[in-house]
């Protein structure tokens, strides 16, 4: 999964081709060996050198014009998106596994830029999984620091552009200085509206119908509602996601050739329609996304219905 270190940006091409990253400014990134080694590194050093792309910004103006092949009114409300392959990405180019985490915050920078451009209104990154916790621990640390640092670089970008942060998850095994940074983050954003990012960190479908269920139990216990109350809606209404009017994913899609949700916005997936890309989620951009709307908008949705 990747974070949003999005200190490192990408310089977003205007045109509908592939996007390729520019050349970075020459930096050090300490990555412990355990984890993050590789033959091709020099101890625990890694130097990427180049020099300092053009700044990056999020689209200009309230709506761009769409790349050929795409209806504006056919566009997904909300996008949720399973960021996998980083690891692989790496070990395939005999790079630190860390510098697979760095690349694939440089996909989801771009994957925020295109959705303001195109008037997408909610994305749904799978960042950390509750499962995730099963990793070494000096990975899950990188990861941690990772989405602390882009955060901190950030937020003032988001106000700037009116981009939303909220948080689905348990935080409350996050460490405090992270939890007060995205409880900071989510209060100084919470009245923009031209996108929705919703980032899942600690997350589990399961834990979250779970408590969902809870919390309808309780009403119950109290004398608030009946069981004979309860319904999707209710159900719908005590879920993470109710964060956003749009809960519900038009399109989830899910980089690295795997074919399966794993644990993700289990009750929220319901009927929303599935792209499987082959791409590693850091190769993943313009080009990708694209087909993958354009996949989208090829589809007739019929929630359980017959043919118009």
């Amino acid at each position: 999964m990747a974070f949003l270190s999005l200190h490192l940006n990408p310089s977003l091409s205007s045109s509908p081709l592939r996007i390729r990253c520019a050349p970075r400014r020459s930096l050090v990134i300490k990555l412990p060996s355990q984890v993050f080694s590789s033959a091709t590194a020099s101890g625990n050093d890694v130097m990427l050198n180049g020099t300092p792309p053009p700044p990056s910004h999020y689209a200009d103006g309230n709506s761009a014009v769409l790349p050929p092949g795409l209806l504006r009114e056919l566009m997904p409300r909300h996008v949720a998106i399973i960021m996998d392959g980083n690891r692989r990405w790496a070990r395939m180019r005999g790079l630190p596994v860390g510098l697979g985490y760095e690349a694939g915050v440089r996909a989801l920078r771009r994957t925020v830029e295109l959705c303001c451009k195109w008037d997408v209104r909610v994305l749904t990154v799978f960042a950390f999984s509750s499962d995730n916790w099963f990793r070494p621990k000096v990975e899950t640390d990188f990861l941690m620091g990772l989405l602390e640092r882009g955060l901190r670089n950030e937020l003032q970008r988001f106000v700037r552009e009116d981009v939303r942060i909220s948080l689905i998850g348990d935080s409350s095994k996050l460490l405090k200085p992270l939890q007060v940074l995205l409880a900071d983050a989510m209060e100084i954003t919470k009245n923009n509206s031209r996108l929705h990012l919703i980032i899942a960190v600690n997350y589990s479908g399961q834990s979250d119908m779970v408590q969902a269920c809870q919390k309808l139990a309780l009403k119950v216990k109290d004398g608030l509602i009946e069981p004979e109350d309860i319904n999707e809606f209710s159900v719908e209404r005590e879920l993470e996601t109710n964060c956003t009017d749009f809960p519900y994913p038009d399109l989830l899609i899910r980089t690295s050739g795997e074919l399966r949700i794993s644990n993700f916005l289990l009750w929220q997936l319901a009927y929303t329609e599935l792209y499987f890309a082959d791409s590693l989620w850091p190769d993943f951009g313009e080009d990708e996304f694209l087909e993958a709307l354009c996949s989208f908008q090829k589809r007739q949705r019929r929630y359980g219905g017959r043919n118009s």
